[in-house]
């Protein structure tokens, strides 16, 4: 089977095309420079030329903070990009698997994770982007089509959290870090392992919302410690502060852990806990040294 991942450049991207090699699979990898997704020719000319039996979606606008002033270009990217591709992959007889993100629930007044059929509500430019795009691939796809919706990603590649904690526990001796945001902490690998195993199943019975993160619960205070912990360092010296101390355009969501009841309705397992994936992630981080810059 043939596979096309846009955003290639990227970070989950590039674990995508790195995982769908590593399985022996005929993978073409396309970051911003080869497509823009918000271009209709060139989304067109892509599917129809390399033939893919599977697209996967990882072309994103991500800025968060800067969507709430720029708007109308994030739902470009983000929500009109994704409908070219669902066209396209309808029109030359592909499946696709689009990204997508916690940002699109409200992430307040709950305690407990957010299952795949829960309501929507973004806050945010961004998350109203993104559900956007959700929402075009499920119409212009039915049944053909997984939106895969993520969180707190970090990965070998590109910037993430995990990696500032890395760099500011060699410069500082202190660091104060939110503990009123909950989430998951996920790694990028786990993500494309995931990916992988949907694409090869998607069709009837295997289509529409899947969560992939890793299991479990922290605030970016508990991923800072386990991180310090993890590399030696003495975790006490991470202290915890509230979002207030860190004002940003965009509100981050309070509570945005995700359920992961669709896994064992397809015949995958439940997601590993977000310790486990850290432990194994940390040395390969490390190994891979500051990320290159990508278009």
């Amino acid at each position: 089977m043939r596979w096309l991942v846009t955003g290639a450049g990227g970070m989950l991207g590039r674990d995508v095309v790195g995982e769908l090699t590593r399985r022996g699979q005929s993978v073409t990898g396309l970051d911003r420079a080869a497509l823009d997704i918000t271009d209709p020719g060139a989304v067109d000319a892509a599917v129809r030329e390399h033939g893919p039996g599977v697209v996967v979606n990882c072309a994103a606008y991500t800025a968060v903070d800067a969507a709430e002033t720029d708007e109308a270009r994030a739902l470009e990217i983000n929500g009109a990009g994704p409908r070219l591709l669902a066209r396209a992959c309808a029109a030359h007889g592909a499946r696709l698997i689009h990204v997508s993100t916690d940002y699109v629930f409200a992430g307040v007044a709950r305690t407990t994770p957010y299952p795949e059929e829960h309501p929507t509500g973004p806050r945010t430019a961004y998350g109203r982007a993104k559900l956007a795009g959700e929402q075009a691939v499920l119409e212009e796809l039915p049944g053909a089509s997984a939106v895969v919706r993520t969180a707190w990603l970090y990965g070998a590649h590109g910037r993430n959290f995990v990696r500032t904690m890395l760099e500011l526990e060699s410069r500082r001796d202190t660091l104060d870090v939110v503990d009123d945001q909950r989430g998951q902490p996920t790694w990028s690998a786990d993500v494309a392992e995931r990916i992988a195993d949907l694409g090869a199943r998607l069709g009837p019975g295997a289509h529409g919302v899947f969560h992939a993160t890793n299991s479990g619960e922290a605030s970016w205070y508990d991923l800072a410690r386990e991180v310090f912990s993890l590399i030696g360092a003495d975790p006490g010296r991470v202290r915890p502060t509230s979002s207030a101390a860190f004002p940003r355009p965009a509100p981050r969501p309070a509570y945005s852990a995700l359920a992961h009841h669709r896994w064992p309705q397809v015949g995958l397992p439940r997601p590993r806990d977000w310790r486990s994936a850290l432990h194994e992630a940390l040395p390969r981080i490390r190994k891979e040294g500051p990320p290159r810059e990508t278009p």
